[in-house]
C-alpha cells in the first residue's frame, strides 16, 4: 500500500499555482542576490577603472539581448523544460567562470547574464500559462514576499563571504542553482500549455517584434520595465563603486542593497495600497519619487553618506515599481502570444543592461559618477510623464468596474 501511494504521488505532477511559482523565484533570487553586489566589485577590482566597468557591462548586455531575441525560436526546438534546466546549468557555469577569476570573470558576468533571462523567460511563460489575468497582481507581489530573504541577506552576505573568502558567494550561488534545477523538475511543470501544443512552423526571431510595435500598450509597459530596470542597474552597480571611491568601503554598498531589499517583506502591504489606489497612481508614485529622490542624490554628492541615503529612500520606491510597473504590459498580452511576449518583456533587462552604462560611459566623460544620478533621474520622470497617459482603471477588476459606473450612476440620479 505504501509503494503503491508512494508511486502515485510521483506520477502526479503537483498543480501549478501562484505558491508554487513564488517558491521558484526564491530560490532563483538566491542564486542572484549572493552576488548583487559581489559581481561589479569583483569586476571593478580586475578592471579598477568605472569607465570601464561600463563598457564590460554594455558589451555583456549587448550579447544577452540577442540571446533573449533568439530563445523564442529555439524555444520551437527545445522543450521548455530543457530550456529552463538550460539556463540553471548556466548559472552554474558563469560562477564556475567567476571562481577562476581574471578575464575569465567577464565571460562568468556573460553566462550569468543569459541564464537569467533564460529562467527569467520561461517562469513568465508558466505564468502566463498557468494563472489567470486577474491574480497577476497577486502572483507578482507573493514572488517578491517569497523573494524577500534572499534578497535582504544575500547583498550583504556576499560581500562577507568575499571578504573571508573570495570564492565563497561564487559556491553558494552555484549551489543554490543546483537547488533551483532540482526544486523545478520535483515541481514537474513540463512544457506549458502553448509550446506543448505548437504545430506551426518556426517563425523568424525578429517577427513577434513588429506585433509588439504595434501595440502601443505594450511599448508604454516595456518602457516601465527598462526604465525601472536602469533605476535598479544604478542602485546595484553604480552605488557599490561610488561607495569606494568615496572612501567608504566595498561593505557599505552590500548593507545599503539588503537594507533596501527588507521592504520586500512590505509588498503584502504595497498590493493592498495599490489595489486601492490603483496601478497608475501606483506607477506614477513610484515613477516621480525615484526621479526626484536620484536628481537630489546627484546634487548631495558632496556630502556621499547623504546622497546614498536618499538615494535608499528611492529604491524603497524601485520595489513599488517592481510590483505595479510590469502590470500594464501582462496585462496586455494576448493570449496566443505568450511566449513571444514573454521574450520581449524579458528584453528589458538587457536593454536596461545596455542602456544604462552606455548612458553611464557617456556621462563619465564630462562628469564625476553622481552624474550619473541625474541622468537616470531624468529618465524615471520621463517615465512618469508616460504612465500619465495610461487608462485610470488599468488593472481594475470587470466587477469592480461595473460597480463603480453603477455607483457613480446613483450618485448621479440623486
Amino acid at each position: 500500500m505504501f509503494d503503491r501511494s508512494f508511486t502515485l504521488r510521483l506520477r502526479r505532477a503537483p498543480a501549478a499555482d501562484v505558491k508554487r511559482f513564488a517558491i521558484l523565484s526564491a530560490i532563483e533570487s538566491m542564486v542572484r542576490g549572493m552576488l548583487l553586489t559581489v559581481m561589479p566589485l569583483s569586476v571593478y577590482r580586475v578592471f579598477p577603472d568605472t569607465g570601464t566597468v561600463s563598457l564590460i557591462y554594455f558589451a555583456v548586455g549587448l550579447m544577452s539581448l540577442f540571446a533573449a531575441m533568439m530563445l523564442p525560436r529555439l524555444a520551437r526546438y527545445i522543450p521548455r523544460r530543457w530550456m529552463f534546466s538550460l539556463g540553471a546549468g548556466l548559472f552554474v557555469l558563469g560562477n564556475a567562470l567567476a571562481i577562476a577569476g581574471g578575464k575569465l570573470l567577464t565571460l562568468g558576468l556573460l553566462c550569468n547574464a543569459v541564464a537569467t533571462v533564460t529562467v527569467f523567460i520561461c517562469l513568465n511563460a508558466y505564468v502566463l500559462d498557468y494563472i489567470a489575468k486577474a491574480e497577476l497582481g497577486r502572483s507578482e507581489t507573493l514572488r517578491m514576499f517569497y523573494s524577500a530573504l534572499a534578497w535582504t541577506v544575500g547583498p550583504v552576505t556576499g560581500v562577507w563571504l568575499m571578504e573571508f573568502w573570495q570564492p565563497a558567494p561564487f559556491l553558494v550561488s552555484a549551489a543554490a542553482a543546483i537547488v533551483l534545477l532540482a526544486v523545478f523538475w520535483i515541481m514537474r511543470l513540463g512544457d506549458g500549455k502553448i509550446i506543448a501544443k505548437a504545430r506551426t512552423p518556426a517563425a523568424n526571431p525578429l517577427s513577434f517584434v513588429g506585433r509588439f510595435f504595434a501595440q502601443p500598450r505594450l511599448i508604454a509597459g516595456w518602457l516601465f520595465a527598462v526604465i525601472r530596470s536602469c533605476g535598479w542597474w544604478v542602485y546595484v552597480v553604480y552605488l557599490p563603486i561610488f561607495a569606494v571611491e568615496a572612501g567608504l568601503g566595498d561593505k557599505i554598498g552590500g548593507t545599503m542593497l539588503s537594507l533596501t531589499n527588507c521592504l520586500l517583506f512590505a509588498t503584502p502591504l504595497m498590493l493592498r495600497w495599490m489595489q486601492h489606489h490603483g496601478v497608475r497612481t501606483a506607477v506614477r508614485t513610484g515613477f516621480l519619487v525615484c526621479g526626484v529622490a536620484f536628481v537630489a542624490a546627484s546634487f548631495a554628492s558632496p556630502l556621499p553618506l547623504l546622497a546614498m541615503g536618499i538615494l535608499m529612500i528611492g529604491s524603497f520606491f524601485l520595489i513599488l515599481l517592481d510590483i505595479a510597473a510590469g502590470l500594464p504590459f501582462l496585462l496586455a498580452v494576448k493570449p496566443s502570444e505568450r511566449t513571444e511576449m514573454a521574450a520581449v518583456y524579458s528584453s528589458f533587462r538587457d536593454v536596461s543592461g545596455i542602456a544604462t552604462p552606455g548612458v553611464a560611459w557617456l556621462v563619465l566623460q564630462v562628469l564625476p559618477l553622481a552624474g550619473v544620478f541625474a541622468a537616470i533621474g531624468l529618465m524615471l520622470f520621463g517615465a512618469w510623464g508616460l504612465a500619465g497617459r495610461q487608462h485610470p482603471q488599468i488593472g481594475t477588476r470587470a466587477s469592480d468596474r461595473v460597480r463603480k459606473r453603477l455607483s457613480v450612476a446613483g450618485q448621479t440620479e440623486q
